[in-house]
């Protein structure tokens, strides 16, 4: 029976030795945490966005980086295959906004005890705490792994599956970096995608805890356009974050710095800039004796109100009669386009998931054997690829993780 070592028990890891151990393979698993799948566990709010319910060209159109290595990975290998594998072995599944798909109970630990499960079952060699140090290789041939107690094992073939750098609270680190620079690959300089933004302006920190729901945004540096969307985001103390925020980091992360860098907010999308004016109108008109900060109640969250006041330069105990047309055209015009300064992106610590990583060009994209040394795999997030929110990263681990683990098998097969 031939050998395979996987180096991380991530979705990518766990996946690849299923399929590997089904084709009749001797797997071990070095996971270097005390369990598998810490950052499945907490992917989806802990809810786990296994993968989006979408055509295999959509998968394409949301990954952000290298979408065209995936070609062979998604064909072969798509989110409908991946909803049959978990339902075939029990696992309830739903479909939400967005085609989101997610486990019935809204457990990842459901997910992760199906996985484990398969694992135990298929006599997949489990071994917690083992922490991989270097790839053993020789004459251009990866023949096995040393860990950092310097015990080696050797094998017929080697998969990189432990990740990026996002939540290093769950062991993430630059491991498999390290190890696959020092048998000759190039990485990418990680970057922390699917993040949190800090902004200059101190008034986001005020609005702490606000959530803001069917909005337009639009990012911008200088004159270009960077990013487009409509939906949810939130303020936070340093900041902002939430669903559109997250995608908005994707799309800005290879910038080289964020000057300029403007996240503009349109609260009223679904109204012109007239049919705001109109609206103002009305508002006035109903509460002409009212002082101005008075009367906004219905048209923003209570929280946004002395803020908006104070960023349109009018007077808050100013009487609604007397505020000028040029004030009323200020004030909506700043509904339409509430603009942000952006300072920076939060760290790795609030990642979602790792932009950069193995370079692609020194990996077969239909094998994801290294172009460098033979019998070597990657699969998952070490690799440069990311994605947009949505389910489409995990959907990126668990294909590519089924196509290193059927190569792994074809060339064993072929040698015997």
């Amino acid at each position: 029976m031939k050998k395979c070592i996987i180096i991380g028990g991530g979705a990518a890891g766990m996946y690849s030795a299923i399929i590997a151990a089904s084709g009749g393979m001797d797997v071990s698993i070095w996971e270097k945490n005390e369990k598998l799948g810490k950052k499945l566990f907490i992917t989806g709010k802990g809810r786990c966005n296994l993968t989006n319910n979408c055509e295999t060209e959509d998968l394409f159109r949301n990954v952000m980086t290298n979408s065209k290595f995936l070609y062979s990975a998604f064909y072969q290998y798509n989110s409908q295959d991946v909803m049959k594998f978990f339902e075939s072995e029990g696992l309830e599944l739903k479909t939400e906004r967005g085609n989101r798909v997610f486990p019935a109970s809204d457990k990842s630990s459901d997910v992760i005890r199906l996985l484990e499960n398969k694992l135990r079952h298929l006599g997949v060699k489990i071994e917690l705490n083992r922490r991989a140090k270097r790839l053993l290789v020789e004459d251009g041939c990866c023949i096995g792994v040393e860990d950092v107690r310097g015990q080696k094992e050797r094998a017929d073939a080697v998969l990189i599956a432990c990740g990026g750098c996002a939540y290093p609270s769950t062991g993430a680190t630059e491991d498999g970096y390290r190890m696959a620079e020092a048998v000759g690959h190039t990485t990418v300089l990680p970057r922390p995608s699917l993040v949190p933004m800090e902004t200059e302006e101190d008034w986001c920190r005020e609005l702490m805890g606000l959530s803001l729901r069917n909005v337009s945004v639009v990012v911008r540096k200088g004159k270009k356009k960077i990013y487009e969307d409509f939906g949810e985001m939130l303020f936070t103390h340093f900041g902002i974050s939430g669903p559109l925020v997250l995608s908005a980091s994707a799309f800005c992360g290879k910038l080289k710095d964020y000057k300029d860098l403007i996240f503009s907010i349109d609260l009223k999308p679904a109204l012109t800039a007239e049919q705001v004016d109109d609206r103002l109108l009305r508002i006035f008109d109903a509460n002409k004796n009212k002082q101005f900060r008075n009367c906004l109640n219905g048209l923003l969250p209570k929280k946004l109100i002395p803020v908006a006041i104070r960023l349109s330069g009018i007077d808050p105990f100013k009487q609604v009669n007397l505020i000028s047309r040029e004030e009323r055209a200020r004030f909506g015009y700043l509904l339409k386009h509430l603009d942000i300064h952006i300072r920076g992106f939060r760290g790795f610590n609030e990642s979602i998931v790792t932009g950069g990583g193995i370079k692609v060009k020194e990996i077969n994209p239909k094998t994801m054997e290294s172009k460098l040394v033979k019998n070597l795999y990657f699969a998952g997030e070490v690799i440069d690829v990311d994605a947009l929110t949505g389910g489409f990263n995990l959907q990126i681990a668990w294909s590519t993780g089924w196509l290193a683990a059927k190569n792994m098998l074809e060339v064993i097969e072929n040698e015997l």
